[in-house]
């Protein structure tokens, strides 16, 4: 992968001798035609990137693939190891453990079933998208499934959804429930900021729910202090949306701006603190957050502050689940009501009490006569 030259094709893939792999330009060119976004153009060029060199390494062109070279595929990723996972550092979790102190797992070595899902996709749109060209196989090498075809097609919002079956070769993808952070836990992670800048960012993160790259691009004109909002750049639309921030948030900001000076024009609030002044980057940002984590022995990563501020507001009496979905900027309600899920962590206190009593004997209503209560669930009932 490398990077292009010009807006419509801002990532390109490139083979071995360094020559431009034109389908796969032509298809990523498509994409961006369509309003895709940078980043997704880059993840797409990867997965296509994987495909080729399977393909490179069974000495088979792109024209002629079938479901055998799928199932290589699918079969590589399951069983390669994932060199991302690889960087780790001295001291830290192995792969695929569970943090004792947070309940998360570490990701595990090789690659998540939703990598697989995802890559199958877009090989899926790759030949979809070239045949009716005439280029490619006649059938698309990765299968489909005709029963989730049908179950969501012209479905209605109001109807249950039916249940389907997987196509052939697609992983088992779980449905991954949003973790929060526990108070105490938050507590501990907040005193560990090193500065009014990193405390400034954690406060608005969690007031204003935003996403880890969405708070990073706000500028000085984005801060409206008297109603006590930020505009952010919204991931999904990449329009420009306002969200809502906390009185404190705003505090720590104020003496962030005061301590460390109003930034350049054009520039975001958000800048580096050694060196020539640049604007604090999503790599830079959750750095800070993972040396607080690392002294705590936590693996809560930013995303979890979106998280831990959404599950706040989910389970405020006084905010309504539409509110709370207009406030996180989702498409669809079914999204908002996930955070409405109570976990194990939220039920000790009722657990305990519950522990605490003594087992209450079995009672019936006074209007059954006891001999049929034993003739129907036996004696001693």
């Amino acid at each position: 992968m490398v990077a292009g030259t010009t807006p419509s094709l801002p990532w390109l893939v490139v083979d071995a001798a360094g020559r431009e792999v034109e389908p796969v330009s032509s298809y990523l060119r498509d994409r961006m035609l369509g309003d895709a976004s940078t980043a997704t153009c880059r993840s797409y060029g990867y997965d296509l990137l994987r495909w080729l060199r399977v393909l490179w390494v069974l000495d088979v062109g792109w024209e002629q693939v079938t479901e055998a070279e799928t199932a290589a595929l699918v079969g590589w990723l399951r069983h390669s190891r994932n060199p991302q996972r690889q960087r780790r550092r001295p001291g830290s979790n192995s792969a695929g453990s569970v943090n004792p102190k947070t309940g998360k797992p570490a990701l595990r070595e090789g690659y998540a079933p939703s990598t697989i899902a995802h890559n199958l996709m877009v090989v899926h749109g790759f030949y979809a998208f070239h045949q009716p060209f005439g280029r490619g196989p006649l059938i698309n090498p990765v299968p489909e499934s005709a029963s989730r075809r049908a179950a969501l097609a012209h479905r209605s919002p109001l109807e249950v959804r039916k249940p389907f079956r997987r196509a052939r070769l697609r992983p088992k993808v779980a449905v991954r429930h949003p973790r929060s952070i526990p108070d105490e836990q938050w507590t501990g992670l907040f005193a560990e900021m090193r500065c009014t800048r990193d405390r400034a960012l954690l406060a608005n993160y969690i007031a204003s729910a935003a996403r880890a790259s969405e708070l990073l691009g706000v500028g000085l004109g984005d801060v409206e202090w008297a109603k006590g909002q930020l505009w952010v750049i919204s991931k999904g639309t990449r329009a420009r949306q306002p969200v809502p921030t906390s009185p404190e948030g705003l505090a720590y900001l104020a003496a962030y701006l005061e301590e460390d000076g109003l930034p350049p024009a054009g520039m975001p609030i958000w800048r580096t603190r050694r060196g020539e002044v640049r604007p604090l980057t999503y790599w830079a940002a959750r750095r800070i957050f993972q040396r607080a984590c690392e002294v705590l022995g936590v693996n809560w990563t930013l995303h979890d502050l979106r998280h831990t501020a959404a599950k706040r507001m989910a389970r405020d009496p006084e905010l309504k689940l539409h509110e709370v979905q207009t406030i996180l900027r989702h498409a669809h309600i079914s999204t908002t009501e996930l955070y409405t899920a109570v976990g194990l962590d939220d039920l000790l206190d009722k657990l305990a009490v519950f522990y605490s009593r003594p087992v209450q004997p079995a009672a019936w209503p006074t209007r059954y006569a006891q001999d049929d209560i034993e003739a129907v669930f036996g004696a001693g009932q």
